[in-house]
C-alpha cells in the first residue's frame, strides 16, 4: 500500500494546487482572485478578495506539500480548513449529496488528508527522504483540530467583518 498512498497524495495534492491557482491566478478555467472575491462576498466572507486569496494561497501550498508529501500534517490541515469552511458555507445546507450541492465531495477530500496525515505519506516523500516523517493518529487528531479550529476561526471572522460593514 505504499505506492497507493504516493499515488493518492500526488493526484489529491496536485489538484488541490490546481484548484488554489483557479483562484488565485485564473488558471484551468478558475475566474481568478477578483472574480473568487465577489463570489466569498456573496458566502458572507468579507472582505472577500482577502479570504478568497487565504483559500487560494492554502489550497495552492497544502496541496503542493501534499504532492511532495512534504510536511505532510501540515498539508492536510491546510486542506481540511478550506475543506471545512466550504462546507460550513457552502455545501452544509444541502445535506450530504453532491448531486443536491451537498458536502459528501468535500467530506471525502478532508479524510483523504487526514487518513495521509495518519498513515504518512508513502515512498517518493520529501518527508521520508529527509527522515521527518511524522504520521500516526497523532498527528491526523492535530490536522483535523488545527483544519477545523482553523475553520472555526475563518468563519466566525467573516461574520465579524458582516457584522462591521
Amino acid at each position: 500500500m505504499r505506492n497507493g498512498r504516493t499515488i493518492l497524495r500526488v493526484i489529491v495534492g496536485l489538484l488541490f494546487a490546481g484548484h488554489g491557482l483557479q483562484k488565485l491566478a485564473g488558471w484551468f478555467g478558475g475566474h481568478g482572485l477578483d472574480a473568487t472575491g465577489e463570489a466569498f462576498e456573496g458566502m458572507g466572507l468579507t472582505p472577500g478578495r482577502k479570504h478568497a486569496q487565504a483559500a487560494g494561497l492554502s489550497e495552492t501550498v497544502g496541496g503542493t506539500l501534499l504532492a511532495l508529501g512534504a510536511l505532510t500534517p501540515v498539508a492536510s490541515s491546510m486542506i481540511t480548513v478550506t475543506m471545512a469552511v466550504a462546507i460550513d458555507r457552502v455545501h452544509a445546507k444541502n445535506g450530504p449529496w453532491v448531486t443536491e450541492g451537498g458536502f459528501e465531495y468535500n467530506l471525502v477530500l478532508i479524510a483523504v488528508a487526514l487518513a495521509l496525515a495518519a498513515e504518512g505519506p508513502g515512498p517518493f516523500s520529501i518527508d521520508e527522504k529527509l527522515g521527518i516523517e511524522t504520521s500516526g493518529p497523532a498527528a491526523a487528531l492535530a490536522a483535523l483540530a488545527l483544519g477545523v479550529g482553523g475553520a472555526a476561526a475563518v468563519s466566525r471572522l467573516g461574520v465579524m467583518s458582516d457584522q462591521r460593514a
